[in-house]
């Protein structure tokens, strides 16, 4: 998809700020055990950190195209931030759409410049990729407060959060099923506990397990409409896996380009290494893998954004399947052409061997996106 000239200044505007920083300011701030707030900071001074949001909340008034523009480039200079899929394009979407304005007030405007920032819990340890099993209960007081009782695992960023977004599920009271529900809680309310997750993961966002005992919540403490819950959580889980995309090929994208220098550079016989097929002909895979992974995105983004949400729902998955995919496979082939050098410290490659397969696997694992796409699109019967 052709990008307009609006979303090319975008992107060279970022790709600069990205370079600025660059890898060594993130591979720095992982040693020191920090966030990358000076980044953030900046970023959201500069409006990057709120494209999607509306601009009536200090938003730039674009979409999910625009942020997916803003954390690709970051991530192709080195130095992405996992927190614009959460805080931005995950909470950020759902309370622009589904939430009262006095939500929207309290939380855009921070959201949007960077002051704040929202964690989203969802994933819990007996539910996995099960959304219909998570156990987290909200039930009424009997005086309109809320009482969210539940446990989540794997939280990005709840240390730096001002709230959590977390997914519950309440009683119908016409049915008696449960329902999602999401719910804004503080992280310093009377029954929330965090704990970290020990992570063999190079990363400066770290990953947590909650525990909610009876957190009282107050009843403007649930976002939209309790009757439009479904449409409200995967409001957020669309925007996320397309982010997810865009975190990959930025991923893959740097990693290709590390490799490409060092083809150019690197000679053994008469001739850079890069000149040999079997170096170019991977690596020029890698590139293709990672175009064609982007176009996905670009139109998941487009169809989410033109409120097409059962499209984007299908597209949003195979971008985030196809992106995995190339990063993955870009970065094992920047490893293998740098040989030994592709997993020392001054090459900086190492790392996202690891952090590369995060793709994979979250937000939703890529055997689901082959069950989704299978069931959804090919019209297949469930095995499950």
């Amino acid at each position: 998809m052709l990008e307009t000239d609006e979303h090319k200044a975008l992107r060279a505007a970022v790709a600069a700020l990205g370079k600025r920083y660059g890898r060594p300011y993130i591979t720095r701030t992982v040693a020191e055990g920090r966030h990358p707030t000076e980044l953030w900071a900046e970023a959201g001074k500069l409006g990057y950190l709120g494209v999607n949001l509306p601009q009536a909340y200090g938003g730039g008034g674009g979409g999910v195209a625009e942020l997916s523009i803003v954390l690709e480039e970051l991530g192709a200079a080195g130095a992405p931030l996992l927190m614009l899929v959460v805080s931005p394009a995950i909470c950020g979407t759902v309370i622009a759409r589904f939430g009262t304005e006095a939500q929207k007030r309290t939380w855009l405007p921070g959201l949007a410049d960077g002051t704040r920032t929202m964690a989203f819990g969802i994933t819990e340890p007996d539910a996995g990729s099960n959304s219909h099993r998570i156990t987290t209960t909200a039930r009424r007081d009997g005086g309109g407060d809320w009482l969210l009782t539940g446990r989540k695992v794997f939280i990005s960023g709840v240390d730096i959060a001002d709230a959590v977004l977390i997914v519950g599920r309440t009683e119908d009271a016409r049915t008696g099923r449960l329902k999602p529900c999401l719910f804004i809680v503080p992280p310093d309310a009377e029954g929330f506990r965090r704990h970290p997750i020990d992570m063999e993961l190079s990363a400066a966002e770290k990953q947590f397990e909650l525990v909610l005992d009876d957190v009282r919540l107050p009843a403007d403490a649930l976002v939209g409409d309790e009757d439009a819950s479904l449409l409200q959580l995967f409001a957020g889980l669309n925007p996320e896996r397309i982010m997810t995309a865009a975190f990959a090929i930025g991923m893959g994208r740097y990693a290709l380009e590390r490799a490409l220098e060092y083809a150019r550079e690197r000679s053994v016989w008469k001739t850079p290494i890069g000149a040999h097929q079997a170096i170019a002909h991977p690596l020029a895979q890698a590139h293709i893998d990672l175009e064609l992974a982007r176009l996905m995105m670009q139109k998941a983004a487009h169809l989410y954004d033109a409120g097409d949400d059962i499209g984007a729902g299908e597209a949003a998955n195979m971008a985030k399947y196809a992106a995995g995919e190339a990063c993955v496979r870009a970065v094992d082939q920047a490893v293998h052409t740098l040989g030994g050098n592709g997993l020392t410290r001054e090459f900086g490659l190492a790392s996202l061997i690891t952090a590369a397969r995060v793709a994979r696997i979250a937000p939703v694992s890529r055997e689901m996106i082959l069950n989704y796409v299978s069931h959804q699109s090919l019209g297949l019967p469930k095995s499950y």
